[in-house]
């Protein structure tokens, strides 16, 4: 079989279930950098058991529909898939556990033509298995870079959010851990291409590269600690696009300004932007 765009449209992803405890919700915080400040913090809030508070983002790793670009019926070059941006509300406070239920779709499927590729936009919603709160809707934009030119309708132009022309309210340097990617994959995105080397290399790059959920989780913890004062229940969404590699090990750089009940941040590794377009709105 071919690549057939219908074929993703129509596809039933089914319903994903997962129960969580304590336990992950602390092994992601340890996945996207916390605790950020050393020693005795607030950042330890999110890490100990008895007055644990979930990060928000965490939401975006439960009851995925995991490794979906590799299931063969869809003929997707999943080697070269790569995750473009990333989207969440945040409906309702995470509990420290509970057992969620989601189901994926796709909404919108773009063709950038046989050199780029096409593009593609994941959506799901997180509730709760027993009572039905809806935790999070998700939308994950992700690029097929090797399943381009079967005639779709193009990408649409859209407006980008403007970082404001003044200086910064916030500026904060993350220092990434070298084993970070092997250990944000223990949330469930076991992607080899953030641990295999030889997987990596045929994706063109040296080495296995940081999760962009990893980043995202990061910029999330940024965005909660500067200007949330650590209470989850005040973020009520998240958006940014991956706007270039991140590597284990680098420090990211983030600038952020407040305009409103939105944050607006990017980040950058040296002189590279590596995200854009961030924006976060609070209470």
């Amino acid at each position: 079989m071919a690549f057939d765009p219908q074929r993703l449209i129509d596809w039933d992803f089914g319903e994903q279930r997962h129960s969580y405890a304590a336990r992950d919700a602390i092994l992601y915080a340890l996945g996207i950098g916390l605790p950020i400040a050393l020693g005795e913090s607030d950042d330890l809030n999110f890490l100990i058991e008895d007055r644990l508070r979930v990060v928000p983002s965490f939401a975006v790793t439960l009851a995925t529909p995991g490794m979906w670009p590799k299931r063969p019926e869809l003929e997707i070059d999943w080697v070269k898939v790569l995750h473009m941006a990333h989207a969440a509300r945040f409906e309702a406070r995470l509990p420290r556990t509970a057992d969620v239920v989601s189901r994926a779709r796709i909404t919108e499927l773009y063709d950038r033509g046989a050199d780029k590729g096409a593009v593609c936009v994941l959506q799901r919603q997180v509730r709760d298995a027993r009572d039905g709160t809806l935790y999070c809707t998700i939308d994950q934009t992700v690029a097929m870079r090797g399943n381009g030119g079967f005639g779709g309708a193009p990408l649409p132009k859209v407006d980008r959010p403007a970082m404001p022309d003044r200086p910064p309210d916030h500026t904060e340097t993350v220092q990434t851990s070298p084993r970070a990617a092997l250990i944000y994959r223990l949330s469930g995105d076991v992607n080899p291409l953030h641990a295999d080397y030889d997987v990596a290399r045929k994706a063109g790059y040296k080495q296995p590269i940081l999760h962009g959920l990893a980043s995202y989780g990061t910029a999330c913890a940024v965005v909660l600690r500067a200007f949330c004062g650590g209470d989850p229940s005040r973020m009520k969404s998240l958006d940014l696009r991956f706007a270039g590699v991140v590597m284990p090990g680098d420090a990211l750089d983030f600038t952020c300004w407040t305009e409103d009940s939105r944050v607006m941040f990017e980040v950058k590794v040296g002189d590279r932007t590596v995200i854009d377009q961030g924006v976060s709105e609070i209470a």
